[in-house]
């Protein structure tokens, strides 16, 4: 079936495939983003299976270039041992290296994201480090459960190659476990996790939602981290859409030194504002964080949305301008490229 609605049945039938390998779900006490059974915003995410339909019937899709191959940089060093070093890998997926400590943001090395191999979408652009080029991985932080994020392949190769900690919010141990991780730390909006070194992470809200199969709709917890870092806060938004909770984390945890923000995956506005930025979100959120500097992610990997796979980069360059930033203050990286943070400001 190649229509959008073919495309739509076979995605749904893809669902169900995977529903008994599902995120599990967690079990807790009531709190303001929690009803006993499922997460959810203040700020509700209000679409439903017809908005789908209808977005699949009547999208304006963009078609991206495949490119298989390219001259990626030199990998990154085994450890930093003074600042930090950022090397954006594709999609989510950020290295973040510190006081000798070695996190993955995110990790997807997979040719497609999905449920099933043979079905959904697929990769344009090839990791700008490939997986056997990673330094050691120490810590894996995970924002939330879609397969973009969540990749379990990926995760398997981690646990088999580096066997890190994950971080990941409430709901989604069980299913980390299951792919063999032993070291597993779930936590709660603005909750600490203890990490090695001089490292402190807190998880910091977001505004999206969680879902593997079908019956499990936002009953894993989406989250954000911020990354106290000798140099500085280093902040992964994840995936979100604009939401309030950018000036409650300046509020509560001062400005990042780096932000990494979401710019891509944004057209049609009716359907993709409220979960995903597009880049005039995306300035504003740097904005409002107060952000000494922001990187550009979630763009150019897997196309999930109707943009063109330049159109984040060009609409970036354009808000930029508008809030009167230069393009060192909210940088588009390249694939693989890297950034040193020195500990002096």
């Amino acid at each position: 079936m190649k229509s959008p609605i073919g495309r739509v049945v076979l995605s749904v039938a893809a669902m169900l495939a995977s529903a008994g390998c599902s995120s599990h779900g967690y079990k807790g006490p009531v709190s303001d983003h929690f009803d006993g059974e499922r997460f959810y915003n203040a700020e509700p995410i209000e679409h439903g299976f017809g908005d789908l339909l209808r977005w699949m019937r009547t999208r304006d899709n963009h078609p991206w270039e495949r490119i298989d191959t390219f001259d990626a940089p030199a990998p990154p060093p085994p450890r930093v041992d003074e600042g930090v070093t950022i090397t954006w890998i594709n999609h989510a997926t950020v290295l973040i290296q510190s006081a000798g400590v070695n996190i993955l943001t995110d990790p997807v090395f997979s040719q497609r994201v999905s449920p099933v191999s043979w079905f959904g979408p697929r990769r344009y652009h090839p990791p700008g480090v490939a997986f056997a080029d990673l330094p050691p991985i120490d810590v894996v932080l995970i924002s939330h459960a879609h397969y973009d994020h969540l990749d379990r392949p990926t995760v398997e190769r981690l646990v088999e190659h580096h066997d890190p900690l994950f971080v990941a919010g409430l709901g989604l141990g069980a299913w980390l476990r299951d792919t063999g991780a032993t070291r597993v730390a779930t936590t709660d909006w603005w909750e600490k996790v203890e990490l090695p070194g001089p490292l402190a992470l807190t998880a910091t809200p977001a505004r999206h939602w969680s879902r593997r199969g079908i019956f499990d709709r936002n009953k894993t917890l989406w989250a954000s981290y911020w990354i106290d870092t000798p140099a500085g806060g280093i902040y992964f938004a994840g995936d979100t859409g604009m939401a309030p909770h950018f000036a409650h984390i300046r509020e509560r945890l001062g400005a990042p030194r780096l932000a990494l923000l979401p710019i891509g995956a944004y057209e049609p506005r009716w359907f993709m504002a409220q979960q995903h930025m597009n880049p005039a979100d995306a300035v504003r959120a740097h904005e409002q964080l107060g952000a000494m500097q922001s990187v550009g992610i979630h763009f150019g990997t897997f196309k999930l949305s109707d943009e063109a796979r330049d159109a984040p980069a060009a609409a970036l360059a354009e808000a930029r301008a508008q809030a009167g930033l230069k393009p060192r203050d909210f940088i588009v990286p390249r694939f693989g490229e890297r950034f040193e943070l020195s500990e002096s400001r």
